[in-house]
């Protein structure tokens, strides 16, 4: 492998950059929009009557991007942009061309893109064509924010303070946002940001932007923008000081372990410190991330560890510098490993550009022990630099320090563990190339040898085609104890390829077959894993799709293993199982108020046979909330003495949201794979921008008479102070 895979690596990038100069990205003078300054005030009110918007310039006709991405858009929009010493101003005007009620989810902060009549603008404020910010709103009035990254994919955990308002009026509806400087991250002395808008009209079921954007392509990639001049140099911020403190208090009762009801509380600090327009360095001493929302449960049945999302925000602000290391089953780094089972003290991160093409990130966070886990130290460090017009190479370090001998080694293997290495993210100017290598290298006492990942992916999408190549290699002594690695000692070849026809129809937008195969081998090349998989998707106008998917498979265990997890006979090592399934798919049109994901699937399992149905089906009460239900049910029948079982996995949310700074969120789960019903309600409301007051109730109980293991309640407090 050591021989074979950097070969691999060299062709395949040597591939993508002869045809590198092929590419043909948007020319970005075509779509110009000047930002006029003004010294006068304007009023946050969704009325544009200030002086400045009679004389700012607009911005020239939309195109359409879905469901065709030919002509211009039906429903057109108008953009005008000023700004004065420390804010940005838009001011948005939204036509319809059908009357009607605007569609509208709810009032929730970073509403469902798909499912609301939304305008959203895209900034690249670094004009890097990677990464940048995202400001949006809906016809209901609800503000969408997020931060950009990897070509322009949004991440909408991260919040600032901005103000908005909407208008609403029969033929059309208004919007004004005003965006702080010193809320976002830009060069100082720039005098041009890239910049597109979108827009999503339901009623006509169009989605547009201002520069076109390929329907391929999401509206955010930041490879299709036009340009925002500014009509003098923007000016240095200064360094400034944000402050969160919170205070909290709680009760929780271990009522199975029979222990007396504990009350508690506690109190802490979060710190944003902006060093410069493009550098910030986050503080937290004590955090509590009791109000953070519970996790999604699902059915385990992988022989692997489940991968679960990051929502701590401490932890998603420029998070890609450090989350997107590695691929999405070989992280170096993942955050959840820090302070889930042990109570964070303080950590420090430093974050931003350093230059034209330049980005570092800097994370230090220590934890403190409890009961047999021991305190521990966490830090990472990455540097990024731009080469070619959107790609770049980045250098990193991981390290885990126990602080002392003891503690439980299941959560530390040895007293440190450090990961390093070197990753190349490619991506043409047009975006249809893009592409992944990098080398991985771990250090901790123990077995030497093989303690290394690398990797190669790469993909090239048209329209109509699109064909990638995955290959990696993770040694068996490899270990990284701050990532997210699903199995070590492997090799794995993971070849797609898709076709996409495009009819002259009123009816269908697109329909086409999808291959993909993913191969495992031990590091003998001897196989362990084989799944081939056909697929052949139709998407209708009105974007309700229906898939099916035909998978051949092969497995050959290493361990063994009980594909029920439910403490059954388990499957000896060496066993091999070849098995057939085939599964159906459909989604609704998420324009109407009941919308619904349905998939059925029947065939092999192990040695056995599988039948599941999973639905997730929602219906909105706009614009004041949801209701929504996901169901899963696994039927497995396996020959004695092997167990067999249905596996029912419900979940039932209630989403309300009474105004724009007032939510109620009950979630409850019920799982008889863990024999548990999990019952979590939140209320939150934001009293100021970015503070908020929580409220939090969790249940655990078992199901069969409803006797509970374990409750707690929690009330948080916490208050943005600039």
């Amino acid at each position: 492998m050591r021989s074979t895979l950097p070969v691999f690596l060299v062709c395949l990038f040597a591939c993508a950059q002869s045809l590198f100069g092929q590419s043909t990205p948007i020319n970005r003078d075509s779509y110009r929009l000047q930002a006029k300054k003004t010294d006068q005030p304007i009023v946050v009110d969704g009325v544009l009557d200030e002086a400045i918007w009679s004389r700012a310039e607009k911005t020239t006709p939309f195109y359409r991007i879905l469901p065709i991405d030919t002509g211009f858009a039906q429903s057109q929009s108008e953009v005008m942009i000023a700004y004065d010493e420390t804010n940005i101003y838009m001011g948005i005007i939204c036509h319809d061309t059908i009357p009607g009620k605007r569609p509208a989810e709810s009032l929730r902060r970073d509403f469902s893109f798909p499912k609301n009549d939304n305008f959203i603008a895209f900034i690249d404020t670094y004009n890097d064509q990677t990464n940048g910010f995202a400001f949006g709103i809906s016809a209901a009035g609800a503000q969408w924010d997020g931060l950009q990254a990897n070509g322009g994919f949004v991440s909408l955990d991260w919040d600032c303070k901005w103000r908005s308002a909407v208008q609403n009026y029969p033929d059309h509806w208004v919007a004004e946002f005003s965006i702080p400087f010193r809320s976002i991250r830009y060069r100082d002395g720039d005098s041009e940001w890239g910049i597109n808008f979108s827009r999503l009209d339901l009623k006509t079921n169009e989605k547009t932007s201002w520069a076109p954007v390929p329907r391929q392509f999401q509206s955010a990639n930041l490879a299709y923008t036009g340009t925002l001049a500014w009509e003098s140099p923007l000016p240095a911020s200064g360094v400034r000081l944000s402050l969160i403190p919170y205070a909290s208090g709680k009760a929780t009762h271990q009522k199975e372990a029979g222990d007396p009801v504990d009350f508690g509380g506690g109190a802490g600090l979060d710190a944003k410190v902006i060093l410069s327009t493009s550098m910030n360095l986050d503080v937290t001493i004590n955090p509590d991330y009791s109000q953070v929302e519970v996790d999604r449960q699902r059915t385990n049945l992988d022989r692997f560890e489940l991968y679960f999302p990051e929502k701590r925000k401490f932890f998603l602000e420029n998070s890609d510098l450090f989350a997107n290391l590695g691929t999405e089953n070989l992280r170096p780094f993942f955050s959840r490993r820090i302070g889930l089972n042990a109570p964070v003290l303080a950590g420090a991160r430093l974050s931003g550009n350093a230059g034209e093409n330049w980005r570092v990130g800097l994370m230090n966070m220590q934890t403190g022990s409890k009961d047999t886990i021991a305190a521990s130290n966490f830090s990472v460090a990455v540097l990024q630099r731009k080469v070619l017009s959107r790609s770049n190479v980045s250098l990193f370090m991981t390290n885990k320090q126990v602080m002392d001998p003891g503690g439980d080694s299941a959560y530390h293997s040895y007293l440190y563990n450090r990961v390093a290495g070197a990753e190349f993210n490619f991506a043409s100017a047009d975006n249809r190339w893009t592409g992944k290598t990098f080398y991985h290298q771990s250090f901790s006492p123990g077995p030497e040898g093989n303690r290394f990942s690398t990797a190669a992916s790469i993909l090239y999408e048209t329209q109509q085609f699109s064909a990638g190549w995955n290959q990696a290699y993770v040694g068996g002594n490899y270990l990284a104890e701050m990532g997210f690695v699903r199995r070590k000692g492997y090799h794995q070849t993971n070849p797609t390829v898709g076709y996409k026809f495009y009819p002259m129809s009123k009816r269908i937008a697109n329909h086409g077959p999808d291959v993909t195969i993913d191969l495992f081998f031990e590091p003998d090349f001897s196989l362990t894993d084989r799944e081939i998989e056909l697929s052949y998707s139709l998407t209708w106008m009105d974007r309700s799709s229906i898939s099916l998917d035909l998978e051949e498979g092969y497995l050959r265990l290493l361990e063994p293993f009980d594909p029920t997890h439910t403490g059954g006979e388990m499957l000896p090592a060496g066993s091999e199982f070849n098995w057939t399934e085939v599964a159906l798919s459909y989604l609704s049109n998420k324009r109407q108020l009941l919308t619904y994901q349905l998939t059925g699937r029947y065939g092999g399992f192990f040695n056995g046979t599988r039948l599941s149905i999973d639905s997730d089906i929602n219906y909105r009460v706009q614009p004041y909330g949801s209701l929504s239900l996901v169901t899963s049910y696994n039927r497995i029948l396996l020959p004695e003495p092997y167990t067999s079982v249905d596996l029912i996995l419900v979940g039932p949310r209630l989403d309300l949201t009474f105004t724009e700074t007032l939510f109620f969120t009950t979630f409850v789960q019920y799982n008889n794979q863990i024999d548990n019903l999990n019952v979590n309600m939140r209320f939150q409301w934001r009293f100021a921008p970015v503070s908020d007051l929580f409220i939090v109730y969790t249940e655990n109980a078992y199901p069969a008479g409803l006797r509970t293991k374990d409750r707690g309640i929690v009330i948080k407090l916490s208050y943005w102070i600039n």
